[in-house]
């Protein structure tokens, strides 16, 4: 959330937007990676949430499953209205029943019947609210630019709801794809840009943060020393922090990650010396990412062996589909999970790392990635294509050796899934199999790798088709593994594929159904 001190002009400007009569139904943050947007965007969802006010919100995040596309975007917003607004349960109730396969329809059937249906015609017992609040963070980060597009064709409709007024509050990057869809619904929206707003303003809000943070830091620390080894209460200075937000404007993640930096009590030194550690490992800064990162990274060793580690643990944690718990990624890569938390222990203040192993590992911020994959020569850059080829291998090596025949042992054919138990499903499927399942063809499609007779995709699909989509089946996965028999079709040469016997035809009678 943003610091009670920060970002107060801006958001008296988002909040006076929500409740005007007759101002524009979108209002548009822009700015580049790191400059807090999402703080922003959850700041005014908790905001208006407070209030009262029916808000539902989406925040899409690259490589976080659902929230990485729009595949389940308005049927979340209109799960979340129903649940805040009585009246628009009703409306959203009433199209169920009309039609209990809308979550199968397209996107603009969605828009109308589970969003702007229950905004015009509201019935129930308690009055229409006069006003409801979509929040959609990161749209850039939707997986696809044609879903992006369709998104923002639909919401401009949001002025044919007739007895509330829809507000979209929408954040995302000033991609190019992102600034021609705005462009082409014209006068529907205002935007504010965050690297427009003057640069005293951003200083100041950054100059807050870093002075409330340090002085939480030093309060936290000094509770755990002894009383000689506290710092003293005029730390951090006035000069450090000046120097700290001037490197940081207009970067919000600069901040963040710096003050994460200071704080980790694993790196073995006070925050005073990581300050100073931190601040003078920005000399030879390259770009902003670099100044924000690199003092990160430099603590590690940069050894041969070490650096092919690195790649493989942190590329892969960069690069999944969707997070995986350190146990998880380390039986999917094949490693000990001792070596995997190892490579883990010097990175709290960019990943966020669980105390329990068997918790998703997440990246902080996407910049990371960003930084990671870049390739302007710096130490720790990871070969994305490449990453992603030995993704797909560990993929398709692992279920080559976990699924088989009749996988939960059921011994019953025909027993319907509604029959079984999650719990067994998970035991007999843990997260790393069911990942493995659902992402090893969006891998295989990102590592540009050329498919062989013979090869890795050859031998699984031969041995291993029926009990890849009995898995998916069981994981209630079957819309995903039509998508993925289709994007696999794609990827398969003609002539070889024609080899691919009997796969061939249960994947092309698959696609035709």
């Amino acid at each position: 959330m943003c610091h009670p001190d920060t970002r107060l002009s801006l958001l008296a400007q988002i909040y006076a937007w929500v409740h005007e009569e007759h101002g524009k139904p979108i209002f548009w943050l822009r700015g580049m990676a790191g400059t807090g947007k999402s703080t922003i965007s959850r700041t005014v969802a908790a905001h208006f949430a407070g209030e009262k006010i029916p808000c539902a919100s989406f925040f899409f995040k690259k490589g976080e499953g659902d929230r990485g596309n729009a595949l389940r975007f308005f049927t979340t917003i209109a799960s979340q209205l129903a649940q805040s607004s009585a009246c628009f349960a009703s409306g959203v109730r009433d199209a169920i029943e009309k039609d209990p396969a809308i979550v199968d329809k397209s996107k603009m059937e969605q828009f109308q019947k589970l969003l702007l249906n229950p905004l015009q015609t509201p019935t129930g017992p308690s009055p229409p609210p006069a006003v409801v609040i979509v929040v959609v963070d990161a749209l850039d980060e939707c997986d696809g630019e044609k879903d992006a597009a369709a998104i923002l064709r639909l919401l401009p409709r949001a002025t044919e709801a007739r007895r509330a007024r829809l507000k979209l509050f929408i954040t995302s990057r000033p991609y190019l794809s992102i600034q021609l869809g705005f462009r082409d619904i014209g006068g529907a929206y205002r935007d504010v840009a965050l690297h427009e707003i003057p640069e005293s303003m951003v200083k100041h809000d950054i100059t807050a943060y870093l002075r409330s943070e340090l002085v939480a830091i030093r309060r936290t620390y000094n509770q755990g020393v002894p009383a000689h080894c506290c710092l003293r209460d005029d730390w951090p200075d006035a000069e450090s922090i000046q120097e700290l937000a001037d490197k940081a404007t207009p970067l919000f993640i600069f901040a963040a990650t710096a003050c994460r930096f200071v704080s980790d009590r694993r790196l073995v030194r006070s925050p005073k010396d990581l300050l100073v550690r931190f601040l003078n490992a920005q000399t030879n800064s390259q770009s902003d990412l670099d100044a924000t990162y690199g003092p990160v990274l430099d603590q590690l060793s940069q050894g041969p062996t070490e650096m092919d580690l690195f790649r493989q643990v942190v590329g892969s944690i960069v690069l999944l589909e969707s997070p995986l718990s350190a146990a998880s990624l380390a039986r999917l890569l094949g490693e000990d999970i001792g070596l995997i938390e190892g490579q883990l222990e010097l990175l709290h203040s960019v990943l966020s790392i669980p105390s329990c192993p068997d918790m998703p590992v997440r990246l902080f911020h996407l910049s990371f990635r960003d930084y990671l994959l870049d390739r302007k020569g710096h130490a720790f850059w990871i070969d994305e294509t490449e990453t992603h080829c030995q993704l797909a291998n560990r993929c398709l090596e692992l279920l080559s050796s976990k699924l088989r025949k009749d996988v939960c042992q059921l011994r019953i054919p025909g027993t319907s899934r509604s029959e079984i138990g999650i719990q067994r499903v998970n035991d007999c499927l843990p997260p790393e199999v069911q990942y493995a399942c659902q992402y090893w063809v969006d891998h295989l499609a990102r590592s540009q790798h050329t498919l062989q007779d013979g090869g890795a995709v050859h031998t699984f699909l031969s041995a291993h088709l029926l009990h890849w989509l009995e898995a998916l089946s069981l994981l209630g996965l079957v819309r995903r593994s039509l998508s993925m028999v289709d994007r696999l079709l794609g990827l398969l040469d003609v002539s070889l594929f024609l080899r691919y016997q009997p796969s061939s035809y249960l994947l092309c009678s698959l696609q035709a159904r």
